[in-house]
């Protein structure tokens, strides 16, 4: 089963129950239970193979369930950041035009309006990027691209914003930046879910954690959550933050 709806005005945006996930005859999420609140800014952090880009794609629904169920609100919308890696930064786009992409439902490559055109230089610039909307996306630097699809999900104006491992590819200081702006976003009332290894950087900036390795191994604040006990299952060695 994929997903039912929320009747509820006052029910969780996404509630995933008893959700597993395969690839072939080989689990990959086994069992999870999780509920996404609307407001909240909640960090999955777990390591490489662990499932947490999986879930996040049954989330999206781009990952069937093999077993249990996915629940989402009545006419959410998703904005997605997918994991820097995963794209072809040679594609012949420019930032505006992969920006505007997002919302092309029938043609490949979208005319751009002038209204569309103001829209996007207003998120560019609320993500500091406005200065490179005429510029090839190869061309960027990791920081700038990461805001590029950044701009790119916040252009369907949201609902919840999920996002994986926006932290990955960069730098120290490019990832405390986009840490930063996720938190001043969700400050203004954005709900967000993302994944990543920044330990550091979820204990400085998420109000909620979830420790993830195939299932849910904690759910709560940094100061619960992570803990040497806690880390050690995740990990399977010895951590601390």
């Amino acid at each position: 089963m994929r997903q039912s709806i929320l009747s509820k005005i006052d029910s969780p945006l996404i509630v995933c129950e008893h959700v597993s996930c395969t690839y072939g005859n080989a689990p990959v999420v086994d069992d999870v239970y999780l509920k996404i609140n609307r407001g909240e800014f909640v960090g999955i952090v777990g390591p490489s193979g662990s499932g947490k880009t999986t879930l996040l794609k049954a989330i999206i629904g781009s990952q069937p369930v093999a077993h249990g169920s996915i629940t989402i609100s009545p006419h959410l919308t998703i904005g997605y950041v997918p994991q820097v890696e995963t794209v072809d930064w040679y594609f012949p786009v420019t930032v505006e035009e992969v920006v505007v992409m997002t919302r092309a439902k029938t043609k490949w490559w979208p005319r751009i309006t002038l209204q569309e055109r103001i829209e996007v230089r207003e998120v560019l610039e609320k993500l500091g990027i406005a200065d490179v909307a005429n510029r090839h996306i190869r061309e960027l630097s990791g920081g700038q691209q990461q805001r590029v699809f950044l701009a790119r999900a916040m252009f369907c104006q949201p609902d919840i914003l999920v996002l994986d491992e926006p932290t990955s590819g960069v730098d120290v200081r490019t990832r405390h930046e986009i840490l930063h702006l996720l938190a001043d976003l969700h400050q203004d009332g954005l709900t967000i879910l993302l994944t990543t290894h920044d330990l550091n950087g979820l204990a400085a900036h998420l109000p909620r954690v979830i420790c993830f390795k195939k299932t849910v191994i904690a759910d709560g604040s940094p100061r619960d959550v992570l803990t040497p006990q806690v880390l050690e299952t995740t990990y399977g060695a010895p951590m601390e933050v």
